[in-house]
């Protein structure tokens, strides 16, 4: 799994930060989920040297215009790209209305490809074979979510010096039971896969939250992630215009990064106030340590769990 930083500026783009997407790629499928579509995100993605084709799902936090105006944009690319497969949206309510409102004038519902468009709650936004992606309500004054992708258990690894003693032949059976299923040979053996695979291993999370105030169901979203995504578009000193604009803090990140213990934190959707990011990074490290600001472009490739 790979994540990509499309845009991390906040309300407004500057030179250097777009606004708010990321693209979240899956290893072994090359499967893309965006995250948010801030204005301009499509030429991020062509930037970034994304295949915008591979892209299956966008996950949208909330309604306001610097994580959507970037979306009919998104579906006319892919539509003068001549894509043919589905593409699936998941938003708070409203988000029907505000496609069906640009269509009325543009005509980017107009499509070739299956356009699904989802309105979400609270709770599995999705299942998918090898992956779930699960939401909860943020603080930001409409409806807003944080989202987390959670994959599924990995089988454990395989031995293969010990299916060449158990006299089992490369090729499917190997493959099968690599997969975690057992199987029997010509001879009328049968072979479980844990006599060749070891123990399972837990899959990655990623958990993304972006315009909120700190919260409790944050914390338990966030809870064991490998990454914790989230906003610090402003530094302490400006704690009370935080609250009043329904945006954290860098320490107060941190504080959710240390409370949900995950084992790093990157802060993103930074206000143009900060040419200079250090305060930044510098209030959020005091708390939680294994923190970096993210910038656009930045690419976080994730190791496998052991």
């Amino acid at each position: 799994m790979k994540i990509v930083f499309l845009g991390t500026g906040a309300a407004v783009p500057s030179k250097t930060r777009k606004l708010s997407s990321i693209a979240i790629i899956r290893k072994n499928s090359g499967e893309i989920l965006i995250f948010d579509a801030g204005e301009g995100m499509q030429y991020q993605l062509i930037n970034a040297q994304l295949n915008i084709m591979k892209i299956s799902k966008v996950f949208i936090s909330h309604l306001h215009g610097d994580h959507i105006f970037g979306l009919p944009g998104l579906i006319l690319t892919l539509r003068m790209y001549q894509r043919t497969k589905p593409l699936h949206l998941y938003g708070p309510p409203g988000i029907k209305q505000y496609l069906a409102a640009v269509n009325s004038i543009a005509g980017v519902l107009d499509t070739q490809f299956e356009l699904s468009i989802s309105e979400i709650g609270e709770g599995i936004v999705i299942e998918e074979k090898e992956y779930v992606v699960e939401s909860t309500l943020a603080d930001h004054g409409i409806d807003t979510f944080a989202f987390s992708i959670v994959e599924k258990p990995y089988p454990g690894k395989f031995f293969p010096e010990k299916a060449r003693e158990l006299g089992i032949p490369e090729g499917q059976l190997w493959a099968k039971l690599k997969a975690g299923e057992n199987i029997q040979l010509p001879d009328g053996r049968v072979i479980n896969s844990s006599e060749v695979v070891g123990p399972s291993r837990p899959g990655r999370k990623v958990t993304y939250s972006v315009d909120t105030r700190p919260t409790k169901s944050i914390v338990l979203l966030s809870k064991n992630s490998d990454v914790l995504i989230h906003e610090a578009t402003f530094d302490d000193s400006l704690l009370e215009k935080a609250i009043q604009t329904g945006h954290a803090t860098a320490g107060e990140a941190a504080k959710i990064a240390k409370d949900a213990k995950v084992k790093q934190l990157i802060l993103t959707h930074i206000s143009t106030r900060y040419k200079d990011t250090s305060i930044l990074y510098e209030q959020a490290t005091k708390i939680f340590p294994n923190t970096i600001i993210a910038h656009d472009f930045l690419e976080i490739a994730l190791k496998d769990r052991k």
